[in-house]
């Protein structure tokens, strides 16, 4: 692209990580500097990404921040072809043309959400992630790979190559979820009674987690109406409700198995990192869930997956780095 700051990288930046409940927005004054000024502002609240944007802006204008970017990096929870862009899980939509030069632009980049977030992997300080039960996570190197129920289920990896960290990004949440068994082959065919295609986000997400939810309940005996939203399910399992605890727990067993096939599926000995704002919420009930024993459950390549650390990132803002970090690699 040309313009003003071609031959210059260009600050301030602006990049933002936009899922389809929240989008999150931070300033990059200049080179060396870290993502600051993050704000969340609800999606629902806004008519259109560009409104959020400038929202944000006329925020930091209180502050005393009238510069207008001259770049930008904003990671979106879709998929990214084209001059037109609809996300996923939410209502906004837009030209990617007509966005950078609605906000002024020399340079807008876009990318997957989980791309930026996995190319923040390698960079995530020990204060950033905690442990799941497993083996110890060591310098990165080679294959990572990420996964993240959140709204959505996001999917990606990041490779380490002679030019720099690469990321692979991807819409593996949307790949056919398999049972491991005949109580999970049930709550697929309960499922499918609404849906002919259960993938991995029907269940594993929060878009996802009150159809997991209905199937447990189908299955048990006990239709439940009107559905739980997932906080709701989150909140009374962690209260004791047998139903719902029921539910978390296929969730962890699920969410394991799932990980397992994409690390095989990318050669990610080196990492499985989970995203996402469900996990986290969990608590110590996640790290004594099923999931790792799931996780390694894959017959005769469990001695590989033995090997594979897990940790949960427990940083939400990690993606905005991630973002930044893809704006220095086009600038460089």
């Amino acid at each position: 692209m040309t313009g003003r700051g071609q031959g210059d990288a260009g600050y301030p930046w602006l990049v933002a990580d936009i899922g389809g409940s929240n989008a999150r927005f931070a300033w990059v004054d200049g080179p060396g500097r870290p993502v600051e000024h993050v704000r969340k502002l609800p999606v629902a609240q806004y008519e259109s990404l560009r409104a959020a944007a400038e929202a944000y802006l006329k925020e930091l204008a209180a502050l005393g921040i009238t510069a207008r970017p001259r770049r930008a990096s904003l990671a979106l929870a879709t998929a990214l072809e084209g001059d037109r862009v609809e996300l996923t899980n939410s209502h906004w939509t837009f030209s990617r043309r007509q966005l950078q030069a609605d906000l002024g632009l020399d340079e807008l980049r876009l990318l997957n959400d989980f791309e930026a977030l996995a190319l923040s992997l390698p960079g995530l300080r020990s204060d950033q992630v905690a442990a799941v039960p497993g083996p110890a996570l060591g310098s990165p190197t080679g294959m990572l790979a990420v996964i993240g129920p959140g709204t959505g289920l996001g999917v990606g990896g990041v490779i380490e190559t002679s030019g720099g960290w690469v990321a692979l990004p991807g819409e593996g949440g949307h790949m056919t979820l398999a049972p491991t068994n005949d109580y999970e082959s049930e709550l697929l065919a309960a499922a499918r009674r609404e849906f002919p295609h259960v993938s991995a986000e029907r269940f594993l997400s929060g878009i996802g987690l009150p159809t997991l939810h209905a199937a447990v309940a189908t299955v048990a005996g006990q239709p439940s109406s009107p559905r739980l939203s997932a906080e709701q399910i989150v909140e009374r399992a962690l209260a004791g409700d047998a139903l719902c605890d029921r539910t978390m727990t296929q969730f962890c067993a699920f969410l394991g198995s799932f990980a397992g096939s994409v690390v095989l599926t990318l050669g990610a000995r080196s990492g499985l990192y989970i995203g996402g704002g469900i996990v986290p919420r969990l608590g110590e009930r996640f790290f004594s869930s099923p999931f790792r024993e799931r996780f390694e459950a894959k017959g005769r390549f469990s001695g590989y997956l033995a090997t594979v650390p897990c940790v949960l990132i427990t940083d939400t803002l990690t993606a905005l780095s991630g973002a930044a970090f893809a704006l220095q690699q086009s600038v460089r």
